[in-house]
C-alpha cells in the first residue's frame, strides 16, 4: 500500500506549492491512470512517491516505510520510468548483467516477452537505438523488473501509432497480478484500455479517485443526436458521430464503455465531483 500523508511540496526557488496538505492512499494490485493537465504535479507525485523529491511537510508511506529514507526493502520494489532518460553507451545484455541484482524477481522470459511485443531484437546496443526504441527497452526493463510496484511517466510520449499498440500489448500480457501500475499521462486514449482506477489530479486536489468500475456502474458514455438529449446528458461534446454524451446511468441502461477523454474533461469543467 502507499499512503501519502498531509504532504506540503514546493521546488526550491519558487513560491508555488505543488501540494499543500495533500493525502492520498493507493491500494495494491491496481493498475491506476494519473490524470491531469500540465503542471498540476503528476510527475512531482511519482517522484515524491518514489524518494526521489522529499516532501516539505508530511510524509509517503510505501508499506510501512519513509520512502525519502530509500531503504534497500523498498527499493527493490519499485521500479519508476521517467518521462525523460539517458541509457549508457552498452549493450542491453550488459545492461541487465549491471541492473537486474537489484531486483531479486527479474525475469529473463518478461524480458524476451515484451521485447519480442515491441518487435526488438535481443542482441542491442543502446547508444545506436532511436529515443522510441530506448523508450520500449526500458520500459521491457523495467516489467521485467518484477516490483511491486511500478511508476511510469508519460510512457507513449515519443511512440508512434503502432508503438502505442505494442505498449499496450507488453502491459497487458507482462503485468502480475500482485502488482501496482500507476500511469501518469495527459494521453488518456492511449492508455485507458489498461486502467482499473482513475485519479484527477488538480493543483493540489484529487478532483477525482476512482475505480473504472464504479465509473461504468454510475455512467453511460455515448453518442447521441441533438433530439435525444435529455436532462440525464451532464456533460457533451460535438463530434462527426453526434454528441458524445456522458449522463447518468439507469438501472435500466447497458453499461457502457469508458470514454476517458470525455471523463477527463467533464471532471475539470466541475460537471462532475467525487
Amino acid at each position: 500500500m502507499i499512503e501519502v500523508n498531509n504532504i506540503t511540496f514546493k521546488y526550491q526557488g519558487t513560491k508555488r506549492n505543488i501540494f499543500s496538505d495533500f493525502s492520498l492512499k493507493l491500494e495494491a494490485n491496481n493498475i491506476y491512470g494519473l490524470l491531469g493537465k500540465n503542471g498540476t504535479g503528476k510527475s512531482t507525485l511519482l517522484y515524491l512517491i518514489s524518494g526521489l523529491l522529499r516532501p516539505k511537510a508530511g510524509n509517503v508511506i510505501i508499506d510501512g516505510n519513509d520512502a525519502t529514507l530509500r531503504l534497500p526493502d523498498m527499493l527493490k520494489e519499485i521500479f519508476i520510468v521517467p518521462e525523460e532518460f539517458v541509457l549508457p553507451s552498452v549493450t542491453l545484455d550488459t545492461y541487465v548483467k549491471m541492473n537486474e541484482p537489484f531486483y531479486p524477481r527479474f525475469s529473463h522470459n518478461v524480458l524476451e516477452s515484451c521485447l519480442k511485443d515491441f518487435e526488438l531484437p535481443l542482441s542491442l546496443k543502446l547508444d545506436e537505438l532511436s529515443m522510441g526504441q530506448k523508450k520500449k527497452v526500458y520500459m521491457s526493463f523495467a516489467l521485467a523488473a518484477g516490483t511491486q510496484y511500478l511508476l511510469m511517466d508519460e510512457p507513449t510520449n515519443g511512440l508512434d501509432i503502432p508503438s502505442k499498440s505494442q505498449f499496450r500489448r507488453a502491459v497487458a500480457n507482462n503485468m502480475s497480478d500482485d502488482r501496482t501500475l500507476i500511469i501518469s499521462t495527459h494521453q488518456v486514449h492511449d492508455v485507458e484500455a489498461l486502467l482499473d482506477h482513475i485519479l484527477i489530479l488538480s493543483e493540489s486536489e484529487m478532483l477525482l479517485n476512482a475505480s473504472v468500475a464504479d465509473i461504468c456502474e454510475r455512467y453511460s458514455f455515448e453518442y447521441r443526436t441533438p433530439q435525444e438529449m435529455d436532462s440525464d446528458v451532464i456533460y457533451a461534446e460535438p463530434t462527426l458521430q453526434g454528441n458524445a454524451t456522458m449522463s447518468k446511468r439507469k438501472e435500466t441502461d447497458n453499461e457502457t464503455q469508458l470514454n476517458l477523454e470525455l471523463l477527463f474533461n467533464a471532471v475539470v469543467q466541475g460537471k462532475v465531483r467525487e
